[in-house]
């Protein structure tokens, strides 16, 4: 065991004071793992845009203070009582979402939403307990998705944490934990799209740029990026996206056009936008006889799903997907071989890389527009 497993460990952490101000680097307590717990040493993370959703808080129950971050990589530095799959040194990937190995989702072989470990956005403290591992002067400070990497140690639930090659690369791989997968595994688990085939990909930010990965690694002939953001086309080329379309430019529903396109509508679609109308988009966008839409863009709650049922009497297959049907421990280690074998590219998606003392700047590049991925180094 570590020198430090069961104590409190000081550390500094990028406290989230209120929605919307920066970020403050501060001095934190951070309590030992209990029981189904790891504590982990955070050695790189990444800003998603579900980061910055929350800490804006704009459409959800504020929590603060909070300590963002749910993408990244580290090392295991002690363990609680019961947790036998990890022990100190291992490299690992920690993910918003878990793998209890008991609920009827795990023992599944078609799913990977477990009972007990699925994303949970309002809890701010560990389920053991219902506690909080990080304090500052005796106050609480609330967790984020069971994550909590803007900070150099942090507590996780076993069942959320992804045991990986220790050679892979931390500051690449830790993007893995969150969007590239989701685009990735929408594509290669769920529309399956056969080699030579179509694929139409809805929205093309850091999901649907590895949605499009995915369709570039199953060997798609036809890669059609739609995006009402014209200046994204370029850097889609990077991930096999050879035609565009932006729904402003034309005067027809954007599914029409692909249909003229593609001699009735494309293979396969990945609707990445949270869009409804670009759900639609996708759905009604694929051919008759054999295609089929997934939807991975999460909708507004008051959002409503329309189309004509004829659409599925004629064979068309609408599907749903979370974190690309991967399962987080089972299925994350064979993702990273991906990367490592060169099958999966994982640099192109990094566009920017800051030291933790200027995480405000990777929000900064998000909320305007510049940034895919930026790794956060934790030691500066």
């Amino acid at each position: 065991m570590s020198a430090t497993a069961g104590q409190v460990i000081k550390c500094r952490a990028a406290v989230a004071w209120e929605a919307g101000k920066p970020l403050v680097i501060e001095e934190v307590e951070v309590a030992p793992p209990q029981a189904h717990e790891v504590r982990l040493k955070i050695l790189f993370t990444a800003l998603c845009h579900t980061d910055v959703y929350f800490w804006e808080a704009k459409g959800q129950t504020p929590l603060f203070p909070r300590i963002f971050g749910h993408e990244a990589g580290g090392i295991v530095e002690s363990v609680g009582e019961g947790v036998t799959e990890l022990q100190p040194g291992d490299h690992v990937l920690p993910v918003f979402t878990g793998e209890c190995g008991e609920c009827r989702h795990c023992k599944s072989e078609e799913s990977n939403m477990c009972d007990l470990l699925r994303i949970n956005t309002d809890r701010g403290a560990m389920i053991s307990d219902g506690n909080t591992r990080f304090s500052k002067n005796g106050q609480p400070i609330y967790h984020f998705v069971g994550t909590s990497t803007f900070s150099e140690y942090t507590v996780v639930h076993a069942g959320c944490v992804a045991k990986i090659n220790p050679a892979a690369p931390l500051d690449k791989v830790c993007i893995l934990s969150c969007g590239i997968c989701t685009g990735l595994g929408a594509t290669l688990n769920v529309a399956k799209p056969k080699k030579g085939s179509s694929v139409a990909v809805f929205g093309l930010g850091a999901v649907g740029l590895a949605a499009a990965e995915g369709a570039r690694i199953a060997g798609a002939a036809r890669i059609i990026g739609v995006d009402l953001n014209t200046s994204r086309f370029e850097q889609a080329k990077k991930f096999g996206v050879n035609e565009f379309v932006n729904p402003k430019d034309h005067d027809k529903p954007v599914q029409e056009v692909i249909a003229e396109m593609t001699g009735g509508g494309v293979d396969r679609s990945v609707e990445c936008t949270g869009s409804i109308q670009a759900m639609i988009s996708a759905f009604e966008c694929v051919h008759d006889g054999w295609g089929v839409a997934v939807l991975v863009g999460v909708p507004n709650k008051d959002d409503a799903f329309k189309t004509h049922p004829m659409n599925f009497l004629n064979e068309r297959t609408l599907k749903g997907t979370f974190y690309g049907n991967y399962k987080p421990r089972t299925d994350l280690p064979s993702v990273v071989e991906k990367y490592m074998n060169k099958e999966l590219e994982l640099e192109k998606f990094i566009t920017h890389s800051v030291p933790f003392s200027e995480i405000n700047k990777a929000f900064d590049y998000m909320l305007n527009g510049q940034s895919i991925r930026c790794i956060i180094r934790m030691e500066d």
